[in-house]
């Protein structure tokens, strides 16, 4: 028994070991199923900070501007319209391009905004 004056002598009890992420891109989602509710998460975990802190508007604009959060999603919009580009043999083809150039200007919207607000 321990009383109250002994420390136990373990910081953490391990009950269970998770398996990492995935670390392929593969038909069922790869690295995506793992890394893109992270990334929702870690976005909504802002949105919360956001929303309980007292900072005014051009502080949460400068420090999202600061740590690049917009050129990190127009990065991701970015990706994706070069990985359905690299799906097709065909550069031309309406049904890859199309999509394609959807993502990139999407983009290019994301990085806009941050320099209109």
């Amino acid at each position: 028994m321990i009383s109250e004056t002994q420390a136990p002598k373990h910081l953490a009890t391990i009950t269970s070991i998770e398996p990492p992420a995935r670390t392929s891109l593969t038909a069922g989602g790869g690295d995506l199923a793992d890394l893109a509710p992270a990334a929702a998460a870690a976005l909504r975990l802002l949105a919360d900070a956001i929303t309980r802190g007292h900072a005014n508007q051009d502080d949460i604009v400068q420090a999202l501007q600061d740590a690049n959060v917009h050129e990190a999603f127009a990065d991701v919009l970015a990706a994706a319209s070069n990985a359905v580009m690299d799906e097709t043999e065909d550069p031309y083809d309406v049904d890859y391009s199309l999509a394609a150039d959807n993502l990139s200007g999407a983009a290019s919207q994301v990085r806009d905004i941050f320099r209109w607000i």
